[in-house]
């Protein structure tokens, strides 16, 4: 058994299924397509209708509402734990004909943690981007950033909610300027 067919057979062994008309795999298989590639209702009708299913975009919304949320939950409560050491940077890029910000963290294997856009790069920013990256993936032993003072700033407001909860063990901040190069130059 593949690791795909594993992770589905888990998935369909722990969300409920009772009451559906329809069998686990077409429902897993609708939502999915919607959520992955984001294909209209309409269109996803069509799809599942080709694989000889027959349904309605209405359906099709209500498996979404009611199982693409119990199966986010699901995955994000058997994530693995992520690298304690990440790599953060945020550069200027242009989105639908706007410059923004765009924050990123990876950690040490590469791998994103997390990102985020943002029309400012301040202390705020930095540090709405910490707490968000680590709400998804837990607290970080060390962060390796650049110069910035905004990223060290919103760092040394973690480090403050740290100290206000009683850590002992805050987040190790080092501001070295070419060991953050792994995550502007990804293909290394």
């Amino acid at each position: 058994m593949d690791t795909l067919s594993k992770a589905k057979f888990r998935i369909e062994t722990l969300i409920s299924f009772k009451g559906a008309h329809y069998p686990k795999s077409v429902i897993l298989f609708a939502v999915y397509f919607y959520v992955r590639f984001g294909v209209p209702y309409r269109d996803l009708e069509e799809i599942i209708a080709e694989r000889g299913v027959a349904g309605d975009h209405a359906t099709l919304n209500h498996w979404v509402e009611k199982y693409a949320g119990v199966i986010a939950d699901e995955a994000h409560r058997r994530k693995r734990p992520t690298c304690r050491s990440w790599r953060m940077d945020e550069t200027y890029i242009k989105v639908k004909g706007k410059w923004t910000y765009l924050y990123r963290a990876i950690n040490k294997r590469g791998q994103t943690l997390d990102f985020t856009l943002s029309e400012r790069r301040d202390e705020a920013a930095a540090t709405a981007f910490f707490a968000k990256t680590i709400a998804s993936n837990g607290w970080p032993d060390k962060v390796v950033i650049d110069k910035s003072g905004s990223n060290a700033a919103g760092l040394f407001n973690m480090n403050c909610l740290l100290v206000m909860q009683g850590w002992c063990q805050l987040i190790k901040v080092l501001q070295v300027k070419y060991l953050n190069n792994i995550i502007e130059h990804p293909s290394r």
